[in-house]
């Protein structure tokens, strides 16, 4: 089968190169062309754009930026007819997604899009378009069964792809892995906290520069921040050295840093539930463009910005968002999750009802298996 993936940010790589590792366990011959990142293009195929050349995050940016996204699409479009591909499989991403899926259920190539956009949060009238647009969703959240069913809409729930990647990660943690971390760093053996930043430049620029000023007055500490190689390196450095407060920095091994940490600070988005699963108490951060943040509120109808929150319809990790987001609240809640033993201790509790929730592993496999079976039939 010729499978056309499109994911255009770290965590759609990420679900994107493990769903295409699956396609291959289930299909004899299978032929990838994506839209992805450094993880897909591991998997072999063909990369037609990296997601750092096209995602923009908030509703300012897209707007400022709406001439290129535009173009992306067209060029998209033509690519995937030129390629004539047996199903196109978007990753999330739906403000670009749901545009090519629409254009291109209308010239009846198979549509299986994979991870679902959150409209249970916001825009609840995409549900119309994805009906429309889309041959079968697979969803990774335990409560977008039901709210699809509402909608008179079947999905394939498949579980959350994150549980495998977690789950490969704690079984290779052993004594040697665990030098390897610290030697490969350069990095002495005393207790880590991770920062994590997020993927997205603006993100980090507005979010990083906190995060840091909050690090002070922390004794026997190490601070870590998380970098990403499809982020210029530039970037951060820029952002540590105006800081001047002293920060290690490594990349693209998030997830041995936070089997490592004690705590952690994590920017809204996929890496607050990754943080979770890992078992790590966390602080979630999130500030944007002040327009962007603005709309968004006008607009979203969840209580919660972080999926752990979300999914467990509580607040189980402190949520600090635009202008709560300050050091001194940062700097308050960080020595919170160090220190107060019983806090933690309780928000460790729930991250395992969280991972017994989100059931086993296997939901990549899950996922490719139907995928595969759908199309041959």
């Amino acid at each position: 089968m010729k499978y056309y993936i499109i994911a255009g940010e770290a965590s759609g790589d990420l679900h994107g190169a493990n769903l295409m590792k699956n396609l291959k366990l289930v299909d004899p011959d299978p032929v990838f062309r994506f839209w992805g990142g450094d993880r897909m293009e591991r998997e072999g195929g063909t990369m037609v754009k990296h997601y750092r050349d096209s995602a923009y995050m908030g509703f300012s940016e897209v707007f400022l930026n709406l001439k290129t996204i535009l173009k992306n699409i067209d060029f998209c479009r033509k690519d995937i007819l030129r390629w004539k591909p047996d199903v196109v499989i978007p990753v999330d991403y739906p403000g670009f997604n749901l545009r090519v899926a629409k254009w291109v259920k209308e010239r009846n190539i198979k549509v299986f899009y994979y991870i679902s956009p959150q409209v249970w949060a916001w825009h609840t009238s995409r549900v119309n378009l994805i009906r429309k647009a889309v041959d079968r969703m697979f969803v990774i959240l335990p409560f977008e069964k039901d709210f699809y069913a509402g909608y008179s809409m079947e999905v394939d729930y498949v579980g959350h792809p994150l549980l495998d990647v977690v789950s490969a990660y704690r079984e290779l943690s052993n004594e040697s892995f665990r030098d390897d971390f610290y030697i490969k760093h350069s990095l002495s053996k005393e207790p880590l906290i991770a920062i994590l930043p997020g993927s997205r430049i603006q993100e980090i620029k507005k979010i990083l520069p906190v995060m840091i000023s909050a690090c002070l007055n922390f004794k026997n500490y190490r601070f870590v921040v998380a970098g990403l190689s499809a982020v210029p390196q530039e970037i951060y450095m820029q952002i540590i050295r105006k800081t001047k407060i002293p920060v290690s920095f490594i990349t693209d091994d998030t997830y041995r840093l936070l089997l490592e940490s004690k705590a952690a600070m994590v920017t809204s988005g996929t890496a607050t539930l990754e943080t979770a699963l890992f078992g790590i108490p966390e602080v979630v951060c999130y500030k944007g463009n002040f327009v962007s943040y603005y709309i968004a509120r006008q607009l979203v109808r969840v209580k919660y910005i972080s999926l752990v929150n979300l999914i467990m319809n509580k607040p189980i990790v402190k949520e600090l968002i635009q202008r709560n987001l300050t050091s001194r609240n940062l700097h308050r809640e960080l020595d919170r999750l160090i220190s107060d033993t019983n806090y933690r201790d309780k928000m460790t509790r729930e991250f395992s009802r969280l991972n017994d929730l989100m059931g086993g592993p296997g939901a990549s496999y899950r996922a490719a298996t139907l995928m595969y079976d759908y199309l041959r039939k």
